[in-house]
């Protein structure tokens, strides 16, 4: 992970049913997503990140928030973004990428997912993975449960509260 003079450029989506959604791109793609109202606290997440540099810029993230506004509206199902992963620790992308390819309206548990990366013992690794996605609603993490079927963490927006929203919202319930 390169933290050396990295930019950011940011915006986001005033309006959706889980409020502000703010988001940044790098040179190499989406780098972060972030459901709160407060710009700052994206900005304190983005230089913890190693980004030195941020800049507003409204165009530069136009794709994604168009694509979030599409899925909000049920028009989309899948993001075609590119992410930049160079953020991420090697077993947290591999985590991640595998949890991309979750279908909409499904869910997987932290178990299948480690089983899946031939390492059926990580399910609790493949969980903290999960806690630290740093780019939520794209990198579906809101559709891994726990193996008891039940709702175990999310950090975006209200918590629990907002994976449960996401994942009946998803199901059409």
């Amino acid at each position: 992970m390169n933290t050396q003079n990295k930019s950011a450029w940011i915006g986001n989506v005033p309006s959706s049913p889980l409020g502000m959604i703010w988001i940044a791109v790098s040179d190499n793609g989406l780098a972060a997503i972030q459901i709160h109202p407060d710009g700052d606290k994206f900005k304190d997440q983005l230089r913890k990140m190693g980004y030195s540099q941020i800049f507003d810029d409204p165009v530069r993230v136009s794709s994604t928030s168009q694509q979030l506004e599409e899925y909000f509206v049920k028009k989309r199902t899948d993001f075609d973004l590119i992410i930049d992963w160079s953020n991420m620790l090697p077993f947290q992308e591999q985590v991640l990428k595998a949890t991309l390819a979750i279908p909409y309206g499904q869910t997987s548990t932290y178990g299948e997912i480690a089983f899946r990366l031939d390492k059926p013992q990580a399910a609790r690794a493949v969980g903290r993975a999960e806690a630290t996605n740093p780019i939520p609603l794209v990198i579906p993490c809101h559709r891994v449960i726990g193996a008891d079927g039940k709702l175990h963490g999310y950090g975006g927006g209200k918590g629990i509260e907002t994976k449960a929203w996401l994942l009946k919202f998803e199901s059409g319930k």
